[in-house]
Formats: structure tokens, sequence, C-alpha cells
């Protein structure tokens, strides 16, 4: 099992330097996972929780970030899961991914 450094923590607003650092914690745990010929990866809910990153904007960021990588490395991949903490959770990435 590989573990990644934490998500960014939400002190106020949400920047666009930590809206980067969330992508980022996305796209390198992807690269990571093809690094170590890891073809199905999950992800929580990366920031949400204690760290306070809005969850509707982290799904965004998440979905937009983890659809952009498997676009450009679609054999690399073979299933992403998103490994939600509730019902709240699923619904925000149910919504979001009907969009995409």
């Amino acid at each position: 099992m590989l573990f990644i450094q934490s998500g960014p923590i939400i002190y106020d607003l949400v920047t666009k330097e930590k809206e980067k650092e969330l992508e980022d914690c996305y796209i390198n745990s992807l690269k990571l996972a093809i690094k170590n010929n890891i073809k199905t990866i999950a992800f929580p809910c990366i920031s949400t929780g204690e760290f306070r990153f809005p969850k509707e904007l982290a799904c965004k960021i998440a979905i937009q970030t983890i659809d952009m990588f498997l676009t450009e490395n679609k054999e690399e991949i073979e299933k992403v899961v998103f490994n939600v903490y509730g019902e709240e959770d699923y619904k925000i990435y149910e919504q979001q991914i009907r969009k995409n």
C-alpha cells in the first residue's frame, strides 16, 4: 500500500494556490500509481474533513483533474474509485460526475 502526502488545509479562504495543491495531490498519486504499475486507485474526499476544503469545490477539482489525467494516460490506469465518507459526499460526487 502506498500513502501520499496530505491535502491542503484551509484556514480562511480557498486560494488558487490551495486549489493547485489539491490538484497536485491527485496528479502525484496517479503518477505514483503508474510508476508502481497500479491499475486501480481509490481516492477519499481529500481535505474535505478536518482540513475544511469546501466539498463541492474539492469534488469538482478531483473529477476534472482525474478526467484530464486519464485522457492523457488512458492506457495506464484502468479504474478510479471515489471512496466517499457519507450520503452527502455521495450526492455531491454523483451530481458532479453527471455534469462531466
